[in-house]
């Protein structure tokens, strides 16, 4: 949504594209929190003159939930209509909420990949600032600054890419490494850039790339995380790097009392002799 309209980036059993935002039903739901229903818009008073009730295609059932960045600033909804009156269930509650999950996820793996591209288009030559081993490993530790992700990022893109691996599977390991990074950095450092964090990267005989992240912070219990999906949790920002992480990465082990996490994936295909 903008200033003035709003527009259906992806769109199921409807051929509109966007309507002025002064008509739309999904202006109301990025002003609160959680889900918004309407179970019959001619008996509601806001939206029975509506022109998308009144007219084509006679919305009579809306419900939506806000899409929302990582700060918390809404960007626009996910949302089902039907042309009859309807309540949700408590399970199809669960599925739109998942949904946009789903969909914020994918747009914070976009804007991280927008942001990716950006870095690289402005790198001269990556060489000689980042450590390799023997194994084409990484090793590098980084002040707890979040400037300083770039460096471990473009550093394993580098990796990835010389060996084969496909864009889309690169963006999403680089995605779970900055989220892995800025929870190091965050919760492990405090945000203190006079403390340290330690990435490795390396690549096993099975083709996986392993990658190790450390921080001296106090730990937490990975078991105490709240899933993002459940109850009053999908209003809450807690959680949702370390659900990110699961999502994008094969394995996630936390160690050391949360202060090392150790995330794997594999790909087929991928030039293990480079």
């Amino acid at each position: 949504m903008d200033e003035n309209r709003q527009w259906f980036k992806s769109r199921v059993g409807t051929d509109v594209e966007e309507t002025a935002r002064n008509v739309s039903f999904c202006a109301h739901v990025i002003q609160q929190p959680g889900l918004f229903v309407v179970p019959d818009t001619l008996t509601d008073s806001r939206f029975r003159d509506n022109p998308m009730v009144v007219n084509d295609p006679h919305i009579r059932f809306y419900a939506g939930a806000p899409l929302l960045t990582r700060d918390g600033d809404p960007l626009g909804t996910i949302c089902v209509v039907d042309s009859m009156p309807r309540t949700l269930t408590d399970g199809q509650r669960a599925g739109l909420n998942a949904l946009r999950r789903q969909a914020e996820a994918q747009l914070e793996l976009r804007r991280k990949l927008d942001e990716l591209r950006i870095a690289i288009d402005g790198l001269e030559k990556l060489g000689g600032l980042l450590p390799y081993c023997s194994t084409c490993a990484l090793n590098i530790t980084i002040p707890a600054d979040p400037a300083a992700m770039t460096t471990v990022g473009d550093g394993v893109t580098e990796l990835l890419t010389s060996k084969g691996w496909p864009e889309e599977e690169v963006m999403k390991v680089e995605l779970a490494l900055q989220e892995g990074l800025a929870n190091a950095i965050r919760h492990g450092c405090n945000n203190d850039p006079t403390k340290k964090v330690q990435c490795s990267v390396t690549f096993d005989a099975k083709g996986e790339v392993v990658i190790v992240i450390r921080d001296p912070g106090p730990g937490f219990d990975v078991a105490a995380v709240p899933n993002p999906l459940e109850g009053t949790n999908v209003l809450k920002s807690s959680g949702r790097g370390v659900f990110l992480i699961n999502q994008l990465m094969d394995t996630v082990e936390f160690s050391d009392g949360g202060r090392r996490v150790l995330m794997t994936k594999k790909i087929e295909g991928s030039d293990l002799d480079k």
